[in-house]
């Protein structure tokens, strides 16, 4: 607390130091000036006095008066019964005269000093950030702002206070358990080492870093105190290797498919150089799928990631509900795609990084009776397609004292369709991601929304529209709306063009060592459109319900999902394993 600070008696010159003292002494030994004091400037300095000597109980008796008297008095009073801990009329005494000098930034610091004492950290925060406004340059409330955040295990906040004032600078920086990762991959992912200051970008950059390697499931970053105000830092990480952290681990994850006719085969940190297979294999009759994708940093760089995948699918589509041609109904929709590319991704710094790649394709229908305009034709051409694409991530706005994030990415994309009645086509996508986590600490009430939009000029085929609808292959969810009909794809709106709203917000249920259980709603709204008319939501679409989330060992997360069509009338009933 700012209770060490002095007050000097506005007007007295430094040579009357000892008059004063003798004079303070003398009417305080009779009791006459606390009964009747002789004026306000005299009963300041008495009162300063008696601070100055640790008298506080003496301090609080010269310094307490009538209602308008000095605001300098209410300090002082304010300071002796903060020291007595009598905090409520130490509080009194600060707020009275925070009212008569509301750009004095030594109250809130003193308020702020009462409330950390009755572990009121929230308002603490407040009165400091109060003090910051009235004086920027004070570097007090910023190390007391620092040290909340850090007790409450906001590192990203208190380096945002501590940074200003070059703390805190680490003794040491250590990964435990130890790792397997290569040493190299180790030291390159780390943005600060010892003797440095830790700054809040350094920490972003790391995060980004040990996130893009894709080895590690769960990472917390521990900050101790050491000697010479100096600290230690922990990296905390649970490491994949082979099937997983753990045996039981990888196991859960080869077999979360099994419900819906799926298996996942991964293997991470292979040679120990972050290189990641990964693949699915569904044998489900209505939608077979294969896919393999290696993943490994280029020239040993943890900030960047090269993925070569193969996909190949052979789908049932059901599209009596959603496309709106003349002739007969497709509901026997037969489509086969193989697919295999490219894409790398950069870690440029904390705040953005970029994605680049590209894809060759061929697809080809069958069942295709009642199909007769050329216009409905244009959507199940066989064609093979060459494409490339250019996407940025960046977070626009971090308030890591509020935990509020807003993220953004944009996505470019161009390619042509080699196929009479096709050509060239280019797809621009573009989303925005805010997440808030309203309490101090922990994750409980975290709140997700997120905007997104796209649109395809130029021709393209089935497997290259938007797809509103809860689906396994397809991120685009409107929870009310289905996206397979009797296992059969097709039955959520497509189109060229879409726009998409979620909200949700997950609330602590229960959670252990093993497994996290979240509770929460949801609201989803959007429409998806075509300029052909043969394919859109026809109306805007708003869905709402309830969804349930199981996190597993820190690494899998069970969704179960109940959503409503409140246009339509619908529920839908849905899980599935997100990855």
């Amino acid at each position: 607390m700012a209770a060490e600070r002095q007050l000097d008696a506005a007007g007295a010159p430094p040579k009357s130091r000892v008059i004063r003292v003798l004079f303070a002494v003398l009417v305080l030994s009779s009791g006459a000036f606390a009964q009747s004091p002789s004026s306000e400037q005299s009963r300041l300095t008495a009162a300063q006095l008696a601070i100055d000597s640790g008298r506080w109980e003496d301090a609080a008796a010269l310094a307490r008066g009538p209602a308008d008297q000095s605001p300098d008095l209410d300090f002082l009073a304010g300071l002796a019964l903060a020291r007595l801990e009598i905090w409520s009329e130490a509080k009194l005494a600060f707020e009275a005269g925070s009212r008569k000098a509301p750009k004095d930034p030594r109250f809130p610091v003193e308020l702020a000093g009462i409330s950390y004492k009755q572990k009121d950290y929230r308002t603490a925060k407040k009165f400091l950030r109060r003090a910051l406004e009235l004086n920027p340059q004070d570097a007090y409330p910023r190390e007391f702002l620092a040290t909340i955040y850090f007790l409450e295990s906001n590192l990203e906040a208190a380096l945002k206070y501590w940074n200003p004032e070059d703390k805190p600078r680490l003794r040491s920086v250590a990964f435990s358990p130890p790792l397997q990762l290569n040493e190299s991959l180790q030291n390159r992912a780390l943005t600060f080492n010892a003797p440095q200051v830790l700054t809040s970008a350094a920490l972003l950059a790391t995060q980004s870093r040990l996130d893009n390697l894709g080895v590690f499931s769960k990472r917390r970053i521990e900050l101790n105190p050491a000697e010479s105000g100096n600290y230690d830092l922990t990296l905390h990480l649970s490491e994949k290797n082979g099937w997983g952290d753990s045996r039981l681990e990888g196991i859960i994850s080869l077999l979360s498919g099994l419900p819906y006719a799926t298996i996942y085969p991964e293997f991470y940190n292979l040679g120990r150089d972050s290189i990641n297979l990964t693949s699915l294999g569904r044998w489900d009759s209505e939608k077979r799928r294969a896919f393999l994708a290696v993943s490994l940093p280029p020239r040993g760089d943890p900030g960047l990631r090269l993925r070569f995948y193969a996909d190949a699918r052979n789908e049932n589509w059901n599209l009596a509900q959603t496309f709106f041609g003349a002739g007969t109904f497709l509901t026997d929709l037969n489509m086969r795609r193989a697919a295999a590319g490219a894409d790398v991704h950069s870690v440029v710094n904390g705040w953005w990084s970029w994605s680049a790649g590209a894809e060759i394709a061929n697809r080809n229908f069958r069942n295709l009776s009642g199909i007769t305009s050329s216009a409905e034709r244009t959507f199940f051409t066989d064609a093979t397609s060459i494409a490339g694409w250019l996407g940025v991530q960046r977070t626009l706005v971090r308030v890591p004292e509020r935990r509020f994030t807003l993220d953004s990415s944009a996505e470019a994309r161009a390619g042509r369709e080699f196929a009479d009645g096709l050509g060239p086509f280019v797809t621009l996508c573009g989303s925005l991601r805010a997440r808030w986590f309203p309490r101090a600490t922990g994750d409980d009430y975290e709140t997700q929304t997120q905007i997104r939009a796209g649109a395809t000029a130029g021709k393209a085929t089935l497997d290259e529209l938007f797809q509103l609808g809860i689906e396994r292959d397809n991120d685009l969810w409107l929870r009310g709306h289905a996206g397979t009909s009797d296992g059969r794809k097709g039955a959520a709106p497509l189109g060229r063009r879409y726009f998409l709203a979620n909200w949700e917000l997950d609330k602590n249920i229960y959670q252990n060592g093993f497994f996290t259980l979240k509770l929460g709603p949801f609201l989803d709204s959007g429409a998806a459109a075509d300029s052909s008319g043969l394919f859109g939501s026809r109306h805007w679409l708003w869905d709402t319900g309830a969804q349930c989330k199981v996190r597993l060992l820190g690494s899998l997360t069970i969704v179960l999902s109940y959503g409503r069509d409140l246009r339509g009338g619908r529920n839908v009933f849905y899980g599935t394993v997100l990855r």
